[in-house]
């Protein structure tokens, strides 16, 4: 596995999370509000929102170092590369700077690559185009996949210049796991495509097992459980800016954490 720093911050660790607990189908305005205003009390990566909640949270967001983050093709995948650009576009339009699509599963499953990859690529030339560009982070979906496959979706969004592939959108029957994120690092090696854990991340544990699987990002909806469980074993505070002690305090999260993926 890779290693993770050796002095491991609070602050640190905040900047790899994106903070989704928004993207079920019931998530009200209110949960939207309360989920922006976490991100910036933990001063985290991104919130990561449904469409139709961008310019909200992109306007809670505002004067923060929080990204505003969205999802494309969410859940399945199966819109046509067209829709993903426009959805692509119309959140860029409303203020995400992130955009987590979900490439086109069953075309993948079915070996037809060139369409997987021109399909990721509708979506990062919109990305490109904004000002400044988007990131665009592609979902495989990897609970579907064998690891023949993953090897071919994480070639495919390499080539279509992608700057992360995820493992998963949370609402398949299973999520991230290390050995898929092992296979993903594989794949991408260390051309400057970035991998991001997510589904099923729910303890410090598992936040930590992903950082040294070679994750630079984690989504999480359990973002205050894993952040308030370091600052308690390192003695770091909370909120923005707050820091926690280093190696030692690692390691003490990792005698007291339990669970998994």
């Amino acid at each position: 596995m890779a290693s993770r720093p050796t002095t491991l911050t609070l602050a640190q660790l905040a900047k790899t999370l994106d903070h989704s607990p928004t993207l079920k189908p019931d998530a009200t305005p209110a949960q939207v509000d309360e989920a922006t205003r976490v991100a910036r009390h933990w001063n985290v990566a991104s919130v990561c929102v449904r469409p139709c909640d961008v310019a909200r949270a992109a306007a809670a967001l505002r004067g923060s170092s929080v990204a505003c983050g969205t999802v494309v093709g969410f859940p399945h995948g199966a819109a046509t590369s067209a829709v993903k650009a426009f959805e692509a576009k119309d959140a860029i339009d409303n203020g995400a700077t992130e955009l987590d699509m979900v490439l086109n599963i069953g075309r993948l499953l079915a070996g037809d690559l060139a369409y997987v990859q021109s399909d990721i690529e509708a979506v990062v030339k919109v990305a490109r185009e904004a000002s400044p560009p988007a990131i665009v982070k592609v979902i495989l979906e990897t609970a579907f996949l064998n690891p023949e496959q993953i090897a071919a979706a994480c070639a495919a969004a390499e080539r279509a210049g992608a700057d992360f592939v995820k493992t998963s959108t949370g609402f398949a029957h299973a999520g991230a796991n290390v050995p898929d994120l092992l296979r993903m690092r594989a794949a991408v090696g260390d051309r400057g495509v970035r991998i991001k854990a997510s589904g099923g991340i729910r303890t410090l544990r598992a936040a930590l097992d992903a950082i040294d699987a070679g994750c630079s990002r984690v989504g999480t909806s359990a973002t205050v459980a894993i952040l308030e469980e370091f600052a308690r074993v390192s003695g770091g505070g909370g909120g923005e800016g707050g820091v926690g002690e280093g190696s030692s305090a690692v390691d003490k999260a990792e005698e007291g954490a339990s669970g998994g993926y």
